[in-house]
């Protein structure tokens, strides 16, 4: 409890007599700054002598780059004067960072899955179904993005992981003995593409409505993928580097999206699409040295062609131990047998 105490100056002042301390309500905001605040202040006066002279004297391409993506207040203020104390800026900064890494990062997300695929020539753990649905999903989402002119960094990774997709879903066919497929699976997407990047064949309502769809599709492209890893108990030909980009690109996406895209549709089929993402990656952590369900019938029949041979084998052993074979018949068994014998006389 607090002790009011009383003023023991000799002098009089205009003030009360009694210092009344002012108590916080609760519920009330504290007036005073916060310690991210404080930090972000102290980071702010550090960098500024070191890096200014660099970012005021930027080349103009490069600079215009910057305001392109940032705008021109957010790139004067995080990029010219480095002050890192404006929050909006700083998320608007963070998100174009995080948009670029991923676009950066997409590029390359599916070439270990097609070296596997390559090297192997063999599709175990892979549906070609969910790449399907995940190419149909991007498509629909490249084209929707493109028509309401969003900033790239928001979509971008949408039209490197199709092109790798394609090619990836091409050779899962070629190698689950289904070639003749490719041709029609490759016609049918140009012919999708081109209806959907023109407004007058697929109007905006229709568009719209398409990637309410691909929402769907997309979530839907990884059930197939995770009940083939969980039918065949392995992840086979799955590449762990794939999963784990999805993981932390749906993420950052989400993120992305609720600072630079205000549209629900978008938002929704990324965090549904983490989920799953999710479940895949755990799969991948339990499944990680398991072998696919293929692996082990070639395994078993591998033991099954080994084991007449090993009774065979055990059956020559008993007749010679027991004399019905002369010893010599073992010997032409294993080295060759099937020799017949010389007919030339002796002597």
């Amino acid at each position: 409890m607090y002790i009011a105490k009383p003023c023991v100056s000799g002098k009089r002042t205009s003030g009360p007599l009694f210092a009344v301390p002012q108590v916080r309500k609760e519920g009330q905001p504290r007036t005073q700054r916060t310690t991210t605040t404080l930090t972000m202040e102290a980071l702010t006066t550090t960098l500024q002598p070191l890096i200014q002279p660099l970012t005021q004297n930027l080349p103009q391409p490069i600079a215009d780059i910057g305001v392109s993506l940032l705008g021109p207040a957010c790139y004067k203020t995080l990029i010219y004067n480095v002050d890192l104390t404006a929050t909006e800026c700083v998320k608007l900064g963070i998100s174009k960072g995080l948009g670029i890494g991923i676009i950066g990062a997409s590029s390359i997300v599916k070439i270990p899955q097609l070296l596997k695929l390559l090297n192997s020539q063999s599709a175990d753990g892979l549906s070609f179904l969910s790449y399907l649905l995940e190419s149909s999903a991007y498509l629909i989402s490249l084209a929707y993005n493109v028509r309401h002119g969003f900033p790239f960094s928001t979509y971008g990774e949408t039209a490197l992981i199709l092109v790798q997709n394609v090619a990836i879903a091409s050779l899962v066919l070629k190698y689950s003995g289904r070639g003749w497929g490719v041709v029609g699976w490759l016609t049918g997407l140009a012919g999708a593409g081109a209806a959907l990047f023109s407004e007058g064949v697929v109007g905006e309502e229709g568009l719209k409505m398409a990637q309410a769809g691909a929402g769907v599709l997309g979530v839907a492209s990884k059930v197939p993928q995770i009940l083939t890893v969980w039918s065949q108990g392995g992840t086979g030909q799955l590449s762990a580097f794939a999963v784990i980009n999805y993981l932390l690109g749906s993420l950052s996406r989400i993120f992305t999206t609720l600072q630079e895209v205000d549209d629900p549709l978008i938002l929704y089929g990324f965090i549904a699409g983490f989920a799953l993402n999710l479940i895949l990656f755990a799969q991948v952590v339990y499944y990680w040295n398991a072998p696919t369900e293929t692996k082990k019938k070639t395994k078993a029949q591998k033991k099954q062609q080994e084991k007449p041979m090993a009774a065979d084998a055990k059956d020559m052993a008993r007749a010679v131990s027991s004399g019905a074979v002369p010893s010599y018949a073992n010997t032409t068994a294993t080295t060759g047998a099937g020799k017949s014998p010389s007919t030339r006389r002796r002597g």
